[in-house]
């Protein structure tokens, strides 16, 4: 595996591709700043990218937005978010868009980070816990999940998976048509009103995580 990481301290850039290394992976760029990232995406098409959130020049949203670019470019190349802190003002932004979003501190664990990285690099969803502890405690929590018939959990763990609706169609073995109106219902049991539909998809399964 092959990895790109964005991160504006040194000691921690230098840190991860060490463990990284330890565990098998390569990094093949260690940058600093969002642009840099995205130069260093495109140009050595690695199969991951970790980014701060937090970068230079202003240390807000930098990295967000320059992994959001990325996304752009290529929309399903996978993203690994670190944050020091819960970062709320983006959270649902980070989930909705990227496959993964861990606190730095669990970093110290490197054998749960260092499945973290594979999985999100191989189409996973990696959500780190207190980030949807924080998140559900500010959402309006809708219906009880027990609210749902056995195909719409069957449908909404399949999303909580990153999966897109052709992806759930096609290991139910149902139409796209079918699973757009499982998650529909979904979205009413959990009473997820209407709003963009990445946000109520997230908001779903941020529901399903805090079961």
């Amino acid at each position: 595996m092959r990895v790109v990481i964005a991160e504006d301290s040194v000691l921690l850039r230098e840190g991860l591709a060490r463990l990284l290394a330890d565990g098998g992976i390569e990094t093949v760029a260690s940058v600093s700043d969002g642009p840099a990232l995205v130069t260093a995406v495109l140009r050595h098409e690695p199969d991951l990218a970790i980014v701060d959130v937090r970068m230079p020049p202003s240390h807000t949203d930098e990295g967000l937005r320059a992994a959001l670019q990325v996304r752009a470019a290529r929309p399903d190349f996978p993203i690994l978010v670190l944050s020091q802190y819960v970062e709320e003002r983006y959270a649902g932004e980070l989930i909705g868009r990227a496959v993964g979003y861990l606190l730095k501190e669990r970093v110290a664990d490197v054998a749960e980070f260092l499945e973290a990285v594979r999985q999100v690099a191989s189409g996973g969803t990696v959500i780190d816990p207190e980030v949807v502890v924080q998140l559900l405690s500010r959402q309006r929590r809708g219906a009880p999940l027990d609210s749902l018939s056995p195909r719409e959990r069957e449908v909404l763990a399949l999303m909580a998976e990153g999966r897109s609706n052709t992806a759930i169609a096609a290991r139910l073995v149902v139409t796209e048509g079918a699973v757009e109106k499982h998650i529909s219902g979904i979205f009413t049991k959990l009473a997820l009103g209407p709003a963009p539909e990445d946000h109520r998809r997230v908001l779903a399964v941020l529901t399903y995580l805090g079961r």
